[in-house]
């Protein structure tokens, strides 16, 4: 179940094309979408519209759960989520039913629709061990440490394929930069603004993010890209190191790997502060370099440099096999 007007749709018809989506109880995968309303963390009048679409969403959900009649509802939170948690909920009680509901959170700390599910919640899956004190006095006793799930395709990638996509050499080491599907203003202009400075010693691949490219950079040892899907498994392969953001997903990728990195989180003026978070317990537990708030060209180069230099510190990564550990969870219920 997504939005309606969501990514959900589109996102499965990329990874399993239109034929394996269907209706329920063809044994192919069905998607139904509903109206959902987004809190946003500052004024804006949408936030009244939306605080009326939440019910709307709800009963959506209550009649879906009833006619699909599962055993199981997983949920990765953000704010699809909290309505089909309740009428999950709400239907299980009305058919006399049960239905474990199942919650995922990818950030140390969670975010507020997981706040919320997690008092419906049989079961909390988290990616931190840390994370686990957040939901203590909701279904505490029931939390599991997880991992946060990695793509497995990640791990298939070519390292001569990714030389030969960027025109690179093997004996010059390669970083990759990279903010998101809409890139990272902050990573982009410290790369570009320091560039000469870094291809003296490496090799570039940036990912800038849709409609980011710059047409004016163009320099040996230098190649960017808006996006890539299925090639960015053998560009992974071919870097040493990672200059990303701190979003859960990414440093589950990144540690997955085994690379080195340097990690610029979002700050709180722009968000919730999670990858804040995220970055101090994996700067700590892995070793990488993270600078925080406005960054110094001086300060990006030396963070480079201390990174090439050090070594992966993690043991294995906990994230590698935290899609088989859900897996086996909700299997086992």
């Amino acid at each position: 179940m997504g939005a309606r007007g969501g990514v959900e749709r589109e996102a499965l018809e990329k990874f399993i094309g239109r034929r394996g989506i269907g209706r329920f109880g063809d044994g192919r995968i069905s998607v139904r979408e509903i109206t959902c309303g987004k809190l946003r963390r500052y004024f804006s009048f949408r936030n009244f519209i939306d605080f009326f679409k939440v019910p709307v969403g709800i009963i959506q959900s209550f009649f879906i759960v009833l006619k699909f009649k599962p055993e199981v509802l997983f949920s990765k939170g953000g704010f699809v989520a909290v309505p089909v948690v309740i009428g999950a909920k709400l239907a299980g009680i009305f058919s006399r039913g049960k239905v474990s509901i199942i919650i995922h959170e990818s950030d140390v700390v969670p975010g507020l629709a997981n706040r919320i599910s997690a008092k419906f919640a049989d079961k909390i899956f988290v990616s931190f061990e840390e994370s686990v004190g957040f939901f203590k006095g909701s279904a505490g006793r029931c939390v599991t440490v997880t991992g946060n799930p990695v793509r497995r395709e990640i791990f298939g990638g070519s390292l001569e394929a990714g030389l030969k996509m960027c025109r690179f050499n093997r004996f010059k080491t390669i970083i990759l930069a990279m903010g998101g599907s809409q890139g990272a203003m902050q990573i982009n202009n410290l790369i570009w603004n320091n560039l000469d400075e870094i291809l003296k010693k490496y090799q570039v691949v940036h990912i800038v993010g849709k409609g980011n490219f710059n047409i004016g950079v163009k320099k040996a040892g230098y190649k960017q890209f808006e996006l890539l899907f299925e090639e960015l498994k053998d560009i992974y392969a071919c870097s040493s190191i990672v200059v990303s953001r701190g979003g859960a997903n990414s440093l589950a990728e990144i540690s997955a790997l085994n690379k080195k990195a340097v990690i610029i989180p979002l700050g709180e003026e722009t968000s919730r502060g999670d990858q804040i978070k995220n970055t101090k317990i994996c700067v700590g537990e892995y070793g990488w370099q993270a600078l925080y708030g406005d960054v110094t060209g001086e300060q990006f180069l030396r963070a480079i440099e201390l990174a090439n230099r050090a070594e992966f510190e993690g043991e294995k990564s906990l994230h590698e096999g935290a899609a088989k550990r859900i897996a086996e969870e909700l299997a086992a219920l």
